[in-house]
Order: C-alpha cells, then structure tokens, then sequence
C-alpha cells in the first residue's frame, strides 16, 4: 500500500527494487501495534511485493531496515531470523529519526527474477 507518489517496486533487467515498506495491512490499513508485529508485517509487505514480480525468498540478495528506535534491534533481529532463511540476504540496519505514519520499522529490498 504505497502512501505518496511511488512505486511499492521497480523492475530493472532481472533485479527487483522495492520501496521502503512500512507495516501497514493492506487488507485494512491497519498497523500493529509493537515492534514484533510490525516487523513480521513490514517483511510480508516486502515478500508480497517481490512475489508479485517473480522473486520468491531465496532470490533476495539486499535488505536495508529503517528502525526509529535502535533499542528494537534485537526485537527486530529475532523476527527477521524466523522470517528469511540461510543464506541470508546482505543487510543494512539505519536508526532513522522518524517514520512515515510514524511506524517503528520500514524495510526496502532488493531480489533477482527467479
């Protein structure tokens, strides 16, 4: 569910790029409400996105995760841990002063076409 004038992915030769997903339901706009939820929703977001432009799990290569508070990184770690499978993508993990719809978590990536 993009909130400005984006695209939520971008399709260049064989790779995916998608845009930061924040966790918001696409089924009915809502945004749970701590940090775990948030992440398990922000990475189907990811893998929803992906999926629709023929990149499963194992073909993403790149993740970069905006965090507003730093302090949620092991939160955030643990979730990401039982949601992606070895080998892991590369990651990037930013504290970010703010959030759009003042989330606490987006996550962008990047996949190859299967």
């Amino acid at each position: 569910m993009a909130v400005g004038p984006y695209s939520q992915g971008i399709i260049a030769g064989n790779l995916v790029f998608t845009a930061g997903e924040i966790p918001v339901n696409p089924a009915d706009g809502s945004v749970p409400e701590n940090i775990e939820d948030q992440t398990r929703q922000a990475i189907e977001n990811v893998f929803a996105v992906l999926r629709a432009a023929g990149v499963e799990k194992n073909g993403i290569v790149s993740v970069t995760v905006y965090l507003k508070d730093i302090e949620d990184f092991p939160k955030v770690n643990r979730i990401y841990a039982e949601c992606f499978e070895e080998p892991f993508p590369a990651r990037a993990c930013i504290a970010a002063a703010a959030l759009p719809k003042d989330v606490g978590i987006m996550i962008s990536a990047i996949g190859v076409k299967n």
